[in-house]
């Protein structure tokens, strides 16, 4: 019986040195192999590996995924003009270099997350400080390439290729939000009040050159009828000319015609002298003279 114990105590055992000095390292990480008592540690692929049980050796599993990391409202910076603004930071990497990210980092992978959080966070406190407010709410992609730029050679330096640097919102401290507000109101305002006058003065200019416009256009217009209103006069009074040496009688009925329109109205009523020369046309279509006994019947007399 105890036989059986010891055997199946040492198969255990063989099975358990065994487990510890076989693993397997996936396509999500580097593996890195150290010696117990110093020498240079091995990098090792994705796949099936053998190595001495601990603690002669020891695995360390390096993950060489795109990682995140996400300051959410932890950094204050200054701008140029003294505002201080909250900024939420997000930073993408990926190990590039396992080995040499696990030397330089003493063997304590998560350091190198605090070091690249630490120079990210001296980069963007370089573009703000050269930045007023006005210039740092509209360019925060700009920010953040520049810190990327910034960073990307010393992260390289411990085996980090940094992927993007963004930065997911810039806001202000409650105890200045109010006061940062109204400034960038009173901004707007002033610039909204120079837009109008502006408008205002063009408009202004835009109407005083039609003005300008129209009174040319106008005297022009005017001259060139009256220019036709004389040629028509010219041509009224030739042909009326004419008419006179074709027709002298006719003309004189013409003209007899049109005084009485302009001489009596509707409703008018007038105590005249039927024999007097104006009414010649009234008496006779051809204007003649009155008779004797025309000339001593004196006229009615009509009353109003």
């Amino acid at each position: 019986m105890n036989r059986i114990v010891a055997l199946v105590v040492a198969v255990v055992v063989v099975l358990f040195i065994g487990s510890s000095m076989m693993f397997v390292v996936d396509e999500r990480h580097a593996g890195v192999v150290t010696a117990h008592g110093g020498g240079d540690p091995k990098l090792v692929t994705p796949g099936l590996h053998f190595k001495l049980p601990p603690p002669f050796q020891t695995l360390t599993l390096i993950d060489t995924r795109t990682l995140t990391i996400d300051e959410a409202g932890t950094d204050r910076f200054n701008t140029s003009d003294k505002n201080e603004v909250i900024v939420n930071t997000v930073i993408k990497y990926r190990v590039a270099d396992p080995l040499k990210l696990f030397v330089s980092n003493e063997k304590n992978t998560q350091t190198a997350q605090d070091r690249l959080a630490a120079l990210t966070r001296t980069a963007l406190t370089s573009s703000f400080t050269k930045r007023p407010l006005a210039d740092v709410l509209g360019e925060q992609q700009a920010i953040g390439t520049e810190a990327q730029k910034a960073i990307e050679q010393p992260a390289a330096a411990f085996g980090v290729e940094l992927v993007d640097v963004q930065l997911t919102r810039i806001d202000f401290p409650a105890a200045v939000a109010d006061s940062v507000y109204k400034r960038m109101i009173a901004a707007r305002q002033q610039a909204a009040a120079e837009e109008r006058a502006k408008g205002t003065a063009d408009a202004d200019a835009i109407k005083a050159n039609a003005d300008r416009q129209q009174e040319a256009i106008l005297a022009d217009a005017y001259k060139e009828a009256q220019t036709i209103k004389g040629e028509g006069d010219g041509r009224a009074a030739s042909i009326a000319a004419d008419a006179y040496g074709v027709d002298p009688q006719f003309y004189q009925f013409y003209q007899s015609l049109e005084a009485y329109k302009k001489t009596f109205n509707a409703g008018d009523v007038m105590v005249v002298d039927p024999s007097s020369d104006f009414f010649r046309f009234m008496r006779s279509p051809n204007g003649a003279a009155p008779s004797a006994a025309d000339a001593t019947t004196p006229a009615p007399a009509r009353k109003r």
